[in-house]
């Protein structure tokens, strides 16, 4: 075979390897370093540098070094007009020591870095141009035979020089795309934050409303997603309940405030005006674009009851939307251990005698069983959270002795649902 022939082949199995290198390497800094060692070895070149060429530094910045002198760091100042005349040079390799004319800058860039060149034994600074832009610059030293690098070896580290350029290229755009994924990231989770603090604070807004139940709205939302969590929703699944809860009272906001506050138990007028706010709920956060679905639906049928006897339109069972149906747990919770002026909160033992009473016909036993799992886990000190316990403070103090209730009442819960489970 001939040299020039067996070169060539060397040339190209050279450059298929630095291609995989650059393909397959995880490791930034090993895959430069890796293909570096196959410039150097391809034309057996004794000392190297790989350098990048920052775009928002004048400074390069040393990525791989081999055969140099110990403490070398290759770092040198190149303004944007030493870039010009870089990305101009016709040749593609810029022979340091050469008497031949260059770009004003590029001399000066030479002169500038002359001793160090010489010191180090460079030969050769070949520039590696990615898409119209200088990421990088290679600093070669002379060969081992001491032979002088004629066109063919230039056209060789021309190619492979491209190779390690579209590498370090690469990796800058996958690091920016990284950096601004990581930026959004953080900036969903801020709008996630904002939009969650904007729904509380209207939430509030709401509740004012209604001196006896401030804080009502708030309550629900938090139940809502202790709920839903133990019934074991995606994250945003909870969180959209949360924003249900928060929401739920909406329509209120078109009640007389006077029905809202009445001292009394409202008369049977007063209480069709009432029972116009899940339909006004509904109508007012239609239009809106949540990221969350069914708000509205959540709003609109959280009085809706298991055996067709709620409001505004008497659905049943499977027609009543799930989120629905845990806001109606979650809000009856509340309206039963806070006080109302006409009618003092219950105890403890009383709220899950009405829990028991009522599921099946008001409440889901799915929802009501969710629901004292969760209660029972705080209860016995299974979680480190003490979200429930904490709404519902001292008043209830009491819980613990009452836990066996919960632990019968689910139970029989569970009992039915297997019962009914065979049946089907």
């Amino acid at each position: 075979m001939e040299p020039n022939t067996q070169k060539l082949i060397h040339s190209f199995g050279a450059l298929a390897d630095l291609g995989q290198e650059i393909a397959d390497t995880g490791d930034f800094i090993e895959m430069v370093r890796t293909s570096l060692h196959l410039l150097l070895g391809t034309l057996a070149i004794r000392r190297g540098a790989v350098v990048e060429c920052p775009s928002h530094l004048d400074q390069t910045n040393p990525l791989a070094l081999w055969g140099l002198g110990e403490g070398y760091e290759a770092r040198f100042s190149v303004d944007d007009e030493t870039k010009a005349a870089f990305l101009a040079c016709e040749t593609g390799a810029v022979a340091v020591h050469t008497s031949a004319a260059h770009e004003p800058s590029l001399v000066s860039f030479l002169a500038a870095h002359e001793a160090e060149y010489r010191e180090q034994l460079i030969e050769l600074i070949v520039p590696m141009i990615v898409r119209g832009d200088l990421t990088g610059l290679v600093l070669l030293g002379g060969k081992a035979s001491g032979e002088p690098f004629n066109a063919d070896d230039i056209e060789v580290i021309r190619s492979m020089v491209r190779h390690i350029g579209v590498g370090i290229h690469t990796h800058r755009l996958l690091a920016e795309v990284k950096q601004q994924a990581e930026e959004n990231r953080r900036l969903y989770f801020d709008l996630r934050a904002i939009y969650r603090d904007t729904v509380r604070a209207f939430a509030a807004a709401i509740d004012i409303k209604d001196k006896y139940t401030q804080g009502h709205s708030d309550r629900v939302g938090k139940y809502s997603e202790i709920i839903a969590r133990e019934l074991g929703f995606a994250e945003e699944a909870v969180e959209g309940m949360a924003i249900a809860g928060y929401l739920h009272d909406v329509g209120k906001l078109v009640v007389e405030r006077d029905i809202i506050n009445a001292p009394y138990r409202i008369d049977a007028k007063q209480s069709s005006e009432l029972n116009r706010h899940p339909g006004a709920g509904f109508e007012i956060l239609s239009p809106i674009n949540h990221p969350y679905a069914d708000i509205p639906l959540s709003a609109k049928y959280h009085h809706e009851r298991m055996d067709g006897r709620g409001y505004p339109d008497g659905l049943t069972d499977t027609q009543i939307p799930l989120g629905a149906k845990i806001v109606t747990v979650a809000d009856s919770f509340d309206a039963m251990t806070t006080d109302r002026p006409y009618k003092k909160r219950r105890t403890f033992d009383e709220v899950v005698h009405d829990l028991r009473r009522n599921t099946g016909t008001q409440f889901d036993p799915v929802i009501v069983s969710a629901f004292c799992r969760a209660l029972l886990k705080e209860l016995n000190g299974e979680t480190r959270e003490r979200k429930f316990l904490k709404m519902l403070g001292k008043n209830y103090l009491d819980a613990r002795k009452d836990a066996p209730l919960l632990v019968q009442l689910l139970s029989e819960l569970d009992a039915t649902t297997q019962s009914a489970a065979a049946g089907g």
